[in-house]
């Protein structure tokens, strides 16, 4: 699956200008959770067609836009539409049911 690192300086525009689903993920090097993530997200079978990935002990702009308390945090953008923060354990299944229901809500313009 592609993969894409966004900071402070790029990543609305790389968000408004991609089709198609994106999963927004928060991580830094020093969170065990997130090397974990970082290793296992790209091989599984997401219903998403790429992984965005933003450091966020580099990036405080978006992290307080994002209002990122925890981390790994997750988020859905599809054609630059916003979909809110996903709540789900990093397991293949889970987060892609978790996927689906996000993008049956509402969406939202990017923070």
């Amino acid at each position: 699956m592609p993969s894409l690192e966004l900071t402070d300086f790029d990543a609305d525009r790389q968000l408004l200008e991609l089709s198609g689903t994106s999963l927004l993920i928060f991580t830094s090097i020093g969170c065990a959770s997130c090397r974990w993530a970082r290793r296992e997200l790209p091989g599984m079978r997401l219903p998403v067609d790429r992984l965005c990935w933003v450091d966020a002990g580099n990036n405080g702009g978006l992290v307080e836009r994002y209002e990122v308390f925890h981390l790994p945090s997750l988020f859905l953008v599809r054609d630059g539409q916003f979909f809110g923060s996903l709540q789900s354990a990093l397991q293949e299944s889970g987060l892609s049911a978790m996927l689906q229901q996000a993008l049956a809500r509402e969406s939202e313009e990017l923070p």
